[in-house]
């Protein structure tokens, strides 16, 4: 009986799912806990404090005595006006995910040009994160302007060497850094897609966080573009959704496919509620994070720098685009996410979240993790940085030798 329980208890300990719960539980314990973050992640609240928060919140933004949506309409129809009055377009939609979105605007438009194919970066969102859906669910196909990290440029578009419908443009290009060209640059290449009889989308999903970089306001940005999605709940802190704005027959088609891909949901009152939330209270202070991410990215790589033992690093990109940057280590990922969770859990600051290894052939015992900077994130000085990086190059110290040891 006695080898029967060791038995069942040394399985129940390698059940890799408990495993991820119970480390999960202690990232979110370790993260809420903390008085000193740069941001707070949605996942970090309890249901209770969100209900709560978008009670209180949503009368600021919409009449609460109106009756609740339906298929669409009421908040959910005022949500799709605003954004289409703020990106410059006449009409948009709302989906309940960003990959939906984009896989209806990218099937609409290669029944209208006739094209199938879809030139983007091979490192956008739906190479990388949607499990082959546009070849998939829709039956398109993809070629790649460049392999560089980096949004492609008129000179990768010109040189591809067949036709296309659409080119995508992902702004800003989250996996290589959260990276964006200049304005010049992106206006030549979506002149150089125009030169190719190709139309042109921008999974915008956060881009409203671009303007500081670009100098320009999300219309004269959205309006180079023949459609945009954006998402609610990256930047402006929503429960979900996203909309896609683009000419009205474009969307009304899109409306049309988003109920066949299962979209057209009876009640979104609560996203939508937050969406609104989120555009007047977040967008307005997004370009102050923008501002403060530089002061941040500067500090993590003086500390960096300065910390003893340190072989490299990489701050990339260095000053950040936008207010979220990517910070690359030569360490495990395992060492890395204990030392981190450790400050966490011993210092009461949250400096950095997960780290992982680089994408299949990256280099070995490399990691990378994202940093973003929000209005928490505000109160930190360059001095506040550098000493929260200091205390962390100490642990990184200590967890290397308990992951060594096999004390992790």
């Amino acid at each position: 009986m006695a080898d029967t329980e060791e038995t069942a208890d040394l399985e129940v300990t390698a059940d890799p799912a408990r495993s991820e719960r119970e480390e999960r539980r202690r990232r979110l314990t370790a993260w809420r806990s903390s008085e000193r973050v740069l941001w707070r992640g949605s996942s970090e609240g309890r249901i209770g404090e969100r209900l709560e928060a978008l009670a209180m919140d949503a009368g600021a933004v919409h009449d609460l005595d109106e009756w609740v949506d339906v298929y669409g309409d009421g908040v959910v129809a005022e949500l799709e006006r605003r954004v289409a009055e703020l990106l410059g377009f006449p009409a948009a939609a709302y989906f309940p995910t960003g990959t939906m979105a984009q896989q209806v605007a990218l099937r609409c438009w290669a029944g209208r040009t006739g094209n199938a194919t879809v030139a983007l970066h091979p490192l956008a969102h739906p190479e990388v994160h949607e499990r082959g859906a546009p070849g998939v669910v829709s039956g398109l196909r993809t070629i790649h302007p460049t392999q560089a990290p980096r949004v492609p440029t008129a000179e990768d578009v010109r040189g591809l060497d067949e036709p296309f419908g659409t080119l995508m443009l992902e702004l800003p290009l989250r996996d290589a850094g959260f990276v964006l060209p200049s304005w010049d640059e992106l206006v030549d290449v979506v002149e150089a897609a125009r030169e190719m009889d190709a139309v042109v989308h921008f999974d915008g999903a956060r881009l409203w966080e671009c303007a500081p970089h670009f100098g320009r306001g999300l219309d004269e940005i959205a309006g180079l573009a023949d459609s945009v999605y954006v998402s609610f709940y990256k930047s402006l802190d929503g429960l979900s959704g996203a909309v896609l704005a683009g000419p009205g027959p474009l969307v009304e088609e899109a409306r049309a496919w988003r109920h066949r891909y299962g979209g057209q949901l009876f009640q979104q009152y609560p996203a939508a509620l937050s969406a609104l939330v989120g555009l007047e209270r977040e967008l307005p202070r997004l370009a102050s994070y923008v501002a403060h991410a530089k002061t941040v990215a500067r500090a993590l790589a003086q500390g960096l720098r300065a910390a003893p033992g340190m072989p490299w690093f990489r701050v990339h990109p260095e000053p950040p685009h936008t207010h979220q940057f990517q910070v690359w280590l030569p360490y495990e990922a395992e060492v890395l996410n204990e030392a981190s969770l450790r400050q966490a859990e011993e210092t009461g600051t949250t400096l950095f979240r997960r780290w992982w290894a680089p994408g299949p052939g990256g280099p070995p015992g490399v990691s990378v993790t994202e940093v973003t900077v929000a209005s928490d994130g505000l109160a930190w000085t360059g001095g506040d940085v550098r000493a929260a990086v200091a205390d962390f190059a100490a642990l990184v110290g200590e967890a290397e030798g308990a992951v060594g040891t096999g004390a992790v």
